[in-house]
């Protein structure tokens, strides 16, 4: 008899060792070649950078990140993400670069009740795309609207709005020219650029002709050292017209590249490589050793925090990666990230953090951008204005 005991018993042991193992597979969409490379490449090294630093188990269940690239290509995301479900059975999904990516796969996460963790787009209407969307990144408003604010208490009474011709451009535009307008400012021309292979020299000519006191500017990261080139080469950084903006024209991974143009811009987000912490510190030094000298910058945060979710999450739930268990997870989270305290707003899904007035500055030979101002707890002003 006690053969049939040992034999019950090493099928449990069995039994307990494959719970153990249960792996859980993220698929991680992001563009890692074609115009937005660096914002794919950004996301993964914090993300990896997390489970460095974490480890790759949960409560004893293994974490599994396929990446795959979509190229920024909504098309291309929704096929990875069905080949993601379908084929590789991933039980997250996260990534999303741009925001048409998010909108073309938001509608499999709600059929097939995927958590879906957003660690890039930031249109503020994403996370209403489907009830198990959680962003990890930012919602646009929120520093634009902080920007708005300060550049209407700072001597600014014209200024020239000038984004790029996608939805978190369309959102910029509207919530810098709602607020600004709303503190006595007055906005006379707005411009929207073309999203890929923009020039930027024509509409850069007509700030110029329109005199200005300011540019408000909105482009994605990676675009930046090409408008400050021809901010200068059309003379505007003699013109007396200042450039300010949210921090994708300060990008800490691209800003010692653009000079002493750069110098003195400054700008509102939720995240500087320069934030004075220990974490941050530790966060940025990982990454930089990790990826060949590679800067962090807010993508890189947003793909840090979104493992950290995705890490708690899993821990609250014991293991339970159904949408409606994950999402319940979620809600109210809480937790000190590099880029300061944040959390999960548990009405929408999205994030709160801090938004950081910076300016670029030049210290110990680099260019940083130094905050030196906080509005502390920033929800999505568009969200919150429905209340």
């Amino acid at each position: 008899m006690w053969w049939v005991l040992t034999a019950i018993a090493s099928i449990a042991l069995v039994s307990a060792n494959a719970l153990a193992e249960e792996t859980i597979k993220i698929g991680l969409i992001l563009p890692m070649t074609g115009p937005f490379t660096t914002t794919g490449k950004q996301v993964e090294a914090g993300a990896r950078f997390y489970m460095q630093q974490n480890g790759a188990t949960v409560d004893g269940r293994k974490i599994e990140v396929i990446l795959r690239d979509d190229a920024g290509v909504a098309d291309n995301s929704k096929r990875i993400a069905q080949e993601l479900l379908t084929g590789d059975k991933v039980n997250i999904l996260a990534g999303f670069g741009l925001t048409p990516i998010t909108l073309a796969v938001a509608p499999l996460a709600t059929e097939t009740r995927t958590p879906m963790v957003v660690m890039a787009a930031a249109t503020g209407m994403l996370t209403e795309r489907s009830p198990y969307i959680v962003r990890s990144s930012f919602p646009q408003a929120a520093p634009v609207v902080i920007m708005a604010d300060w550049a209407a208490k700072h001597a600014l009474k014209k200024v020239v709005t000038l984004v790029s011709d996608f939805a978190p451009g369309h959102d910029s535009e509207t919530y810098f020219k709602q607020t600004f307008a709303g503190a006595g400012g007055e906005v006379p021309l707005s411009l929207r650029v073309p999203l890929l292979k923009p020039d930027f020299a024509p509409f850069l000519q007509r700030v110029r002709d329109a005199s200005p006191d300011g540019v408000f500017v909105f482009i994605p990261a990676g675009q930046a050292a090409t408008m400050m080139r021809q901010f200068v080469e059309r003379g505007l950084d003699k013109s007396g017209i200042r450039l300010f903006g949210a921090g994708d024209i300060t990008d800490d991974d691209l800003l010692n590249s653009m000079g002493d143009v750069a110098l003195g811009i400054e700008t509102a987000y939720f995240y500087s490589a320069a934030h004075p912490s220990e974490k941050n510190e530790a966060f940025v030094e990982g990454v930089k050793r990790a990826n060949n000298g590679m800067r962090a910058n807010f993508f890189g945060v947003s793909g840090y925090d979104g493992m950290h979710l995705i890490y708690e999450a899993i821990r609250k739930t014991g293991g339970k990666t159904d949408g409606d268990s994950f999402i319940g997870a979620v809600k109210g989270m809480s937790w000190e990230s590099p880029r300061g305290p944040m959390s999960i707003d548990p009405e929408t899904r999205d994030v709160i953090s801090n938004i950081y007035l910076r300016r670029v500055e030049r210290v110990n030979g680099e260019l940083w951008n130094i905050e030196f101002a906080t509005v502390e707890n920033v929800k999505d002003p568009v969200k919150a204005a429905r209340k």
